[in-house]
C-alpha cells in the first residue's frame, strides 16, 4: 500500500507526514492557491527540501501555462529534487495538446504523472506513452454521475497486460470507506486530502478502548 499526501500546505505537511504513512506528497495549482500560495512563484528547492526534511520520498507537481514552458518548468523540478535528494515527478494534465508533451518529458527523464483522469480510455493513453502513473478523479466521477467503481475496475484490468508500467494513483477521495472499497478492488496506490489521512487515524470505538486501558492501568489493587 502506497499512499500520498495530496496538499501544499506545509502545515499540513508537518503535521501527517511525521506519522510515516505516507510515501510522499502531491500537489497542484489548485491545492496551492488553497494554501495562499501563488503557482508561478513557488520556490521548488525549498518546497522539495521541505518534503525531503519531512520524510518524503516523492514530490508530485504539476505543469501550467502553455505546454510549451512545461519543459523547461519540469527541468527545474527535477534539479530541485536531486538538490534534495527527493524523486520530483511531473503531474500532466489529460489533454490533446498537454499529452503530445509527455514523450519529450521522458525522453528528458521525468518521470511522468497523467492527471485530471475521468474515464477508463485514459488509461490506455498513461500506459501507451509509458507514464508512471494515472490519477482518476473518483470523488469528481461519482460526483458527475459516472460509474466510478466500473471505471477503477477497468483500469485495473488494464495494469495487468503484459508490458503496462502505468500504476494508478486515485485522487479525489471523500472519505475512508472509499478507500477501504477500492483497496478491497485490489487498487494499493491513493492520494489523500488531510481531513481524509485524519480520519484515517482515528476511530471513536479506539479511542473509547484506549481510555478503559489507562484507567485500567492507573487502577491500583
Amino acid at each position: 500500500m502506497q499512499l500520498y499526501l495530496d496538499s501544499a500546505d506545509i502545515k499540513d505537511w508537518a503535521g501527517l507526514m511525521p506519522t510515516g504513512l505516507f510515501r510522499g506528497i502531491t500537489t497542484n495549482p489548485a491545492l496551492a492557491a488553497r494554501a495562499g500560495l501563488y503557482y508561478p512563484q513557488i520556490d521548488w528547492a525549498e518546497m522539495a527540501q521541505r518534503a525531503a526534511d519531512l520524510g518524503a520520498r516523492e514530490l508530485h507537481a504539476q505543469v501550467y501555462g502553455a505546454p510549451e514552458t512545461y519543459a523547461p518548468w519540469a527541468d527545474r523540478l527535477m534539479q530541485a529534487g536531486e538538490r534534495a535528494g527527493i524523486r520530483t515527478v511531473v503531474k500532466v494534465p489529460l489533454v490533446a495538446a498537454s499529452i503530445r508533451t509527455v514523450p519529450g518529458l521522458r525522453r528528458a527523464g521525468c518521470p511522468v504523472l497523467m492527471t485530471a483522469c475521468y474515464a477508463p480510455k485514459q488509461m490506455l493513453v498513461a500506459s501507451a506513452l509509458g507514464a508512471e502513473f494515472i490519477a482518476p478523479y473518483f470523488g469528481r466521477m461519482l460526483e458527475a454521475g459516472l460509474p466510478a467503481y466500473e471505471a477503477m475496475a477497468q483500469m485495473l484490468a488494464v495494469t495487468r497486460s503484459p508490458g503496462n508500467a502505468t500504476r494508478i494513483l486515485i485522487a479525489s477521495l471523500r472519505d475512508t470507506d472509499q478507500l477501504c472499497r477500492l483497496a478491497e478492488m485490489g487498487h494499493d496506490c491513493f492520494t489523500i486530502a488531510p481531513a481524509i489521512a485524519e480520519m484515517l487515524l482515528s476511530d471513536e470505538r479506539s479511542t473509547a478502548a484506549l481510555a478503559q486501558f489507562e484507567q485500567a492501568a492507573a487502577t491500583a489493587p
